[in-house]
């Protein structure tokens, strides 16, 4: 395989554009392709075989587009698609979620007694970020929190005013979230309000961007197999399953700059 091929992103929507940024930081060398499924956003009010078949469908779209990793940019399709999906790609590209490389480098640190973890209802219903704890070590405490109003709060541009921060306030100050040391923004939406949050804790919890270590484990892996690629990057491309105006507005909130996106319904 090529090093010079490109790195395979989706998400349900835009947020896993906040990885796509993270990675582009990381590694300036890469060509992103990204989908993002907004034909069935959010996916976290959707049935894990709804998740499951989309993402297969658009993994498989990535494949054909000769990517050399398939990023899962989504919590929820990360924890009702990625066994799914090596399964049955496994074989021919490497796959790589949002889940795992938070939770291993959580506890590899070992200064966690308490984590809490907010996301969508999907991916809290899952309880995946326990199961993982738990089994990596019991000696871990995890509360989790659905949070659904944050996602399509933080897509309508509502974040960093009163609105948010009332929002925000409201779902933090559960008692399921009490004396936790640490956050995990299991959402890719999330880092965007990042500084609200950190703002409700008044830097007294460690908030965990997951993008961050994420885009850390891409490099590592990829270095791992000997495909990092040392050449400068080709245009980076994006696609959509479904295109409004105002959709394409806010992408430059999680990319960070003005990005062309492609219509590219994929369910035919």
């Amino acid at each position: 395989m090529s090093s010079a091929l490109p790195i395979g992103i989706f998400d349900s929507g835009i947020g896993g554009l906040t990885v796509a940024n993270a990675i582009r930081k990381i590694l300036p060398n890469e060509q992103l392709i990204y989908f993002g499924d907004t034909a069935h956003m959010p996916y976290g009010d959707k049935s894990p075989e709804a998740i499951k078949f989309y993402s297969l469908k658009i993994a498989k779209f990535l494949l054909d587009k000769n990517c050399k990793v398939i990023v899962i940019a989504c919590n929820t399709a990360s924890s009702h698609a990625f066994h799914e999906l090596i399964h049955f790609l496994g074989d021919q590209v490497p796959i790589i979620n949002v889940i795992d490389p938070v939770v291993d480098l959580m506890v590899k640190k070992g200064d966690n007694k308490k984590i809490g973890v907010i996301g969508t209802k999907s991916t809290i219903r899952s309880d995946v970020y326990a199961r993982k704890f738990k089994l990596a070590n019991p000696d871990i405490e995890v509360s989790s929190l659905a949070t659904p109003l944050l996602a399509p709060m933080i897509e309508e541009g509502f974040f960093d005013n009163n609105i948010s921060k009332t929002v925000i306030n409201s779902y933090l100050s559960s008692s399921k979230l009490k004396k936790i040391d640490s956050l995990i923004l299991a959402c890719t939406h999330y880092p965007l309000i990042k500084s609200e949050i950190s703002s409700f804790y008044k830097d007294k919890v460690k908030i965990v961007n997951t993008a961050e270590i994420v885009a850390q484990h891409v490099k590592d892996r990829l270095a791992e197999l000997k495909l990092l690629n040392d050449q400068p990057a080709k245009k980076h491309q994006f696609f959509v399953s479904d295109y409004t105006p105002s959709f394409a507005k806010s992408t430059r909130l999680f990319f960070g700059e003005k990005i062309n996106l492609t219509l590219k319904p994929i369910w035919d």
